[in-house]
């Protein structure tokens, strides 16, 4: 995944000269994590630019170079790095193309590495998708494969509103456990309708450099069908869900898997589908369980699946408590054995 992210943001900055990436330690160093290596190399230090430590100051300049035109990808080295400029993001970002009454858009990408799963200290595997997911006038988008970090990347920068892109740190360095299951769900099936409308009235994903064959912000898409159940899922969690999956054959159960890809704009169509097929439904994500996404999918599921639900909507979660130490993050992820326990809840709430 970190060829295809460092793939996608080289062809979006040899395609468009307004496209620039900056960060802390993007440049000569390529990144934390290597995503931005090479770039500064060959497009130079003024489109792939080292900032400062100051989290703040990185959005708010971002602010400014879109206002003047420019699309610049922000990279927040950690999660929860990312908190210091919060207040840019939810004041300003968020809110800038409603405040100007349409005539000021700020097409940033903004580039968050989370999630736990890599031995990481506090700080370190967060997963605050939630605040992002709870603020009108954001996409929120979250790859789960190789060929999804290219194209929602792809996606993510020509649109033309504000898109916090969600990197699974833990799937940084994973080639393609998903795609395998269904290789012609890449794409939207023939006719069917957008999901989900952008601030600007325009489909998501749209603006500058979209083109056929990226992946569109606002669709979920059928990783696995099954008969059994539905697990719902996104990011780090994908791989989870789908050895959950190939497990529960041993026990007779056929479950379908749903990845998200977008929590901003929420594909209901493709999750409530996928969930009238099979009547039980477990949403499964690492964040905490308390005010989550996994909160916002359960309730959505009941108001509009309520009638074919044999049981209630369940969540797999991490727990109500601060990132734990290293040692202790398999406790506190969700497992395939947890999932597993949900799958096995749902049939006896008949």
């Amino acid at each position: 995944m970190v060829g295809a992210l460092n793939a996608a943001l080289r062809d979006c900055l040899r395609e468009d000269p307004a496209v620039h990436v900056l960060g802390e330690d993007v440049g000569a160093l390529g990144g934390v994590f290597r995503v931005t290596d090479g770039l500064a190399a060959e497009f130079g230090s003024a489109r792939c630019l080292d900032t400062p430590l100051a989290e703040a100051g990185i959005l708010g300049t971002a602010i400014g170079m879109a206002m003047y035109g420019l699309r610049p990808v922000v990279e927040m080295q950690f999660d929860a790095f990312a908190f210091p400029a919060f207040e840019q993001l939810v004041s300003h970002v968020a809110k800038m193309r409603n405040r100007t009454g349409g005539r000021v858009g700020l097409p940033i990408t903004i580039r968050v590495p989370y999630g736990g799963g890599v031995g990481g200290v506090e700080h370190h595997s967060d997963s605050s998708e939630a605040y992002y997911a709870h603020t009108p006038g954001l996409h929120v988008v979250t790859p789960a494969t190789v060929a999804d970090g290219y194209g929602l990347l792809r996606a993510a920068i020509a649109s033309d509103d504000p898109v916090v892109f969600l990197e699974p740190k833990r799937l940084y360095w994973s080639s393609d456990p998903a795609d395998a299951e269904a290789p012609a769900s890449r794409a939207p099936a023939a006719g069917a309708p957008a999901a989900g409308l952008s601030a600007s009235g325009a489909g998501p994903g749209t603006g500058r450099g979209a083109r056929e064959g990226v992946a569109p912000i606002g669709r979920a898409v059928v990783r696995r069908a099954g008969t059994s159940a539905t697990l719902i899922t996104y990011g780090p969690s994908l791989p989870i869900c789908l050895a959950a999956a190939q497990a529960a054959k041993a026990d007779g159960l056929d479950l379908a898997v749903v990845d998200l890809r977008s929590l901003v704009p929420f594909d209901d169509e493709t999750v409530c589908a996928a969930v009238r097929a099979t009547g039980r439904a477990v949403v499964v994500h690492e964040a905490s369980g308390f005010g989550g996404v996994g909160a916002e999918i359960a309730a959505r599921v009941g108001e509009r699946c309520f009638h074919h639900l044999a049981a209630p909507v369940l969540r797999v979660t991490g727990y109500d408590i601060p990132y734990p130490p290293p040692m202790l993050e398999k406790h506190h992820l969700p497992s395939v054995d947890r999932v597993l326990d949900a799958v096995a809840r749902l049939q006896w709430e008949q």
